[in-house]
């Protein structure tokens, strides 16, 4: 608790007015969270916890083992306690971006540096910051978040809005926030969501193959795969807005392309909802769509390959991997992801 006073004190100091308030709601939030908390093992010592439940727990705790022996991620008490929120989510974040650009607007904090997006713990909060936000003339997204990642300042615990989750899904998230506090850059979000990602989804196929879980690996894959089929639906309308944005056009052809732009992608939607079999994206696709609900569609998986490229190009060898990634973080932005793309590249001439 000192740790974190310590830090709101310090955000507090070196903010505007305007975000005193924010950094207060953040610091009570994460003090509600870390007041919840309680150790999963004595969860399980006792005699009444439901069966289920106690199996997700178990699971859990298996899988925290092997993130830190077989992934190296950080081996701490984060993910070794419990928290039930009784809500749907952990987080809301708030996204916005201009009427005529793809572009999200950015916001700086003193720790997470500068990102797409702005967290917060009640969702009436979330709401009345979006609304201002809406006022201003900006398109505005408010989302809610299973999880997120203190970057190991504070022993993050897992949370009831997790256990929602497949087996795969889940451990996957579990693997995903430890990556961050292993490695994480300040005001480069594609490459640490990217580079997370990557961790989930080599520790899965790892997971599972230790397991002796096949079908269930296959059920995460064909998931992941519908997954990346519905997000370059969303990538291809975001670069056709991206092409209407950047014309010369006036704002007011610039707006009915974007209309028609949002038309097509429902449609494309609706043709391919027709063959899904594990995703259903249908209330997120009934909402007004707007620039903010796309302009983060590349941060996460864009680099993913890239990645994936170097942990080969590493063979294999996490420790490995860890070290060559930790050397692209020593580069400008701009370096870093001249190497990331010379690693698939090297890879499609070596193939």
């Amino acid at each position: 608790m000192r740790k974190l006073i310590l830090v709101v004190i310090a955000g507090i100091l070196l903010s505007s007015c305007s975000t005193i308030g924010y950094y207060w709601q953040a610091a009570s939030g994460e003090i509600a969270i870390l007041n919840k908390r309680e150790s999963i093992q004595s969860i399980l010592n006792k005699q009444n916890t439901e069966d289920n439940f106690r199996q997700q727990l178990q699971l859990i705790e298996r899988a925290r083992s092997f993130a830190s022996s077989d992934l190296l991620l950080p081996d701490n008490d984060s993910y070794r306690y419990y928290a039930d929120l009784q809500r749907p989510y952990a987080i809301w974040n708030v996204i916005a971006a201009p009427k005529l650009s793809i572009e999200p607007k950015e916001w700086c904090f003193l720790i997470a540096g500068c990102v797409n997006y702005r967290g917060y713990f009640l969702q009436q909060d979330a709401q009345a910051f979006a609304d201002e936000l809406h006022k201003e003339g900006l398109d505005v997204y408010v989302g809610g978040v299973a999880a997120y990642s203190t970057l190991g300042y504070f022993d993050d615990p897992v949370l009831s809005t997790m256990l929602r989750k497949d087996e795969g899904e889940l451990i996957g998230l579990l693997f995903h926030e430890l990556a961050h506090q292993l490695i994480y850059i300040k005001n480069d979000s594609a490459f640490n969501e990217a580079f997370a990602t990557a961790v989930a989804q080599e520790g899965v196929r790892r997971w599972f193959n230790i397991q002796n879980k096949p079908v269930l690996y296959q059920q995460y894959l064909d998931t992941a795969k519908e997954q990346e089929e519905f997000q370059q639906i969303l990538t291809a309308a975001r670069d056709e807005l991206a092409n209407c944005y950047s014309s010369s056009a006036s704002d007011a052809v610039k707006l009915n392309c974007k209309q028609t732009v949002f038309n097509k992608l429902g449609n494309s939607y609706h043709v391919w909802r027709q063959h899904a079999r594990f995703i259903n994206y249908d209330r997120w696709m009934a909402q007004p769509l707007n620039n903010a609900h796309l302009a983060l569609m590349s941060t996460y998986n864009k680099l993913v390959p890239n990645f994936k490229a170097l942990l080969d190009k590493n063979h294999g060898e996490m420790k490995d991997f860890y070290s060559s990634v930790r050397q692209l973080a020593k580069l400008s932005k701009q370096e870093r992801l001249e190497q990331l793309h010379k690693f698939t590249e090297s890879k499609f001439v070596n193939n």
